[in-house]
């Protein structure tokens, strides 16, 4: 199945599906911290969020790159295919196994970072959940890392939806943050037994290769990404432990709510690299360098055509947007979210499925991520006392933006690639150019939507309810402002960018296409129509 599905999808084909499944899962998820957000208090919140920055952060750090080496391993050697997904098995498990064991004897490891006595009493349970969710998630990665985008495309729709399901249930049902660790534990269960039957399923009688020489191969090839990663984890999200350490549970809420991320924007980076690590690993075997880059400044576009936008509109919109989907409990955040989304034009720049292709440049990327990671460091260890919320994510994003920077700039060189090859980038100077302008022609729309939406909000909340909160008022126009606003920037942008020639005539065939199957059967039925009015 895998050899035949990889045949019929190309590359675009498979990025198409994970966009889809993610998107899809990204509707599932979205509600989750809407209904967390206003059933829980102010104080329980920060330690939900504190709770599952701990757990994600765990299922991400402790697999050590194992996991991702699927992609490596699986496009290659026909004969190692199943004796790396008994290594990753065997591994996932074990470390596993292991963060449980510390974490249920120790469990004042977490509630010393945070200073919390109900962090430290849902320290065992959060230890059990780290065990399944790290052995379970590996399902969504070996289906893609297997060429079989449309199964993978099931795995995380139907991952997401159980999630949200699950854990919306139980907020409302209990309202506590125990209670959403309880529902991610089944989770990840049921998660669990669908990756069993995957495996075997894929890779038959795969718990009999193990090849003890090709583990410690496998870890050799692996831990240096592993460790690249950790320190990427911990650059990226050691700020919250430095805020939990010297903030309250409330004030935690304020800067998580700050440093929202938007889930789109984590869905299209994910989409596209985890198709292009096994091309890039391809193209490197077969020395095709200039391919390389060309694929690499093409997704760079891709990407630059949603971020851009997106930066620009959220730039514009921020208090609503925080207050609509956050209530104006969390108009604080706002500040924070505005040097937050700095970083967003910048996600563009792709690196990691070159430097998997290559084993001295992740090599090269553990080393600069440890300096990284020493400044980073520091400079909160010696700004958490002197300044503010705002000035804490400052620090954390002035010095990601210098690390992407440099990154991107050594594998590109590495590579190959020359001055002259900037002109590929060409239209990503085009995308930033339009996305400014574009917004510069809403400013005055938003501006002027936002005063006027409450009193359409409330009318159309009155054709069903007399008695509305005022919470739901302000998220109806709250929302009706942002619909506005996104409406008209998005036509105006796809207008310019079309025009510009931003959008490849295959992009536009493919739109129409789907376009035309979707008129189809409103045709027929307006045709239909009228000969049922004649008969009359």
């Amino acid at each position: 199945m895998r050899k035949e599905e990889s045949k019929k999808l190309s590359l675009k084909s498979q990025s198409a599906w994970l966009m889809f499944a993610k998107i899809i899962g990204f509707f599932f998820t979205f509600a989750l911290p809407l209904v967390v957000v206003r059933i829980l208090t102010k104080d329980n919140f920060g330690l939900y969020r504190q709770v599952f920055t701990v757990l994600m952060n765990a299922v991400v750090i402790l697999p050590l790159g194992i996991s991702m080496s699927a992609y490596y391993y699986l496009s290659r050697s026909e004969e190692k295919r199943a004796k790396a997904i008994l290594n990753i098995v065997i591994f996932n498990f074990g470390v596993g196994g292991i963060a449980f064991i510390v974490l249920f004897l120790f469990p004042q490891l977490i509630g010393n970072i945070f200073k919390s006595p109900e962090i430290t009493n849902l320290t065992p349970l959060i230890g059990l959940a780290v065990w399944i969710w790290l052995f379970s998630m590996f399902l969504e990665t070996v289906a893609v890392a297997n060429r079989e985008s449309k199964t993978a495309t099931i795995f995380i729709i139907f991952s997401q939806l159980t999630k949200t399901v699950l854990m919306i249930s139980a907020v409302v049902w209990f309202e506590t943050v125990e209670s959403i660790l309880y529902a991610a534990i089944i989770q990840g269960l049921v998660q669990t037994i669908i990756l069993l039957f995957y495996l075997n399923s894929r890779f038959p009688r795969f718990w009999l290769k193990f090849d003890f020489g090709f583990f410690k191969e496998h870890l050799t090839y692996a831990i240096p990404f592993g460790f690249a990663a950790i320190l990427w984890t911990a650059q990226t999200d050691i700020h919250y432990y430095f805020v939990g350490n010297q903030y309250s549970d409330a004030m935690y809420a304020v800067y998580a709510v700050g440093c929202f991320q938007l889930p789109l924007i984590t869905i299209l980076a994910e989409s596209v690299t985890s198709v292009l690590i096994p091309r890039m690993s391809e193209l490197q075997i077969n020395g095709d360098v200039r391919e390389m880059i060309r694929v690499t400044t093409r997704a760079m576009q891709k990407l630059a055509f949603f971020y851009f936008p997106i930066f620009v509109f959220f730039h514009i919109t921020a208090e609503t947007f925080i207050v609509t989907l956050f209530t104006r409990k969390y108009i604080e955040s706002v500040p924070i979210f505005l040097v937050f989304i700095t970083l967003l034009p910048f996600h563009i720049m792709i690196s990691d499925p070159i430097v998997r292709s290559y084993e001295k440049l992740g090599r090269f990327l553990l080393k600069i991520r440890i300096f990284t990671f020493i400044v980073l460091f520091s400079a909160l260890y010696f700004g958490i006392q002197n300044l503010n919320l705002v000035g804490v994510i400052a620090i954390v994003v002035g010095i990601r933006i210098v690390e992407m920077l440099i990154v991107e700039a050594f594998v590109f060189s590495k590579i190959g690639a020359k001055w002259k090859d900037l002109y590929l980038l060409k239209n990503i100077g085009k995308i930033a150019v339009i996305s400014v302008f574009v917004g510069l022609l809403m400013y005055p729309v938003y501006f002027y939507t936002k005063d006027l939406t409450p009193q359409i909000g409330k009318y159309l909340i009155g054709l069903f309810s007399s008695d509305a909160k005022p919470g739901v008022e302000n998220f109806v126009s709250g929302m009706i402002t942002l619909g506005i606003s996104f409406v008209f920037y998005s036509v105006i942008y796809l207008i310019l960018v079309s025009y510009w020639g931003i959008i490849d005539e295959d992009e536009k065939q493919a739109f129409l296409k789907i376009y035309n199957k979707l008129r189809k059967p409103l045709r027929q039925k307006a045709i239909q129509n009228p000969q049922s009015e004649i008969q009359n």
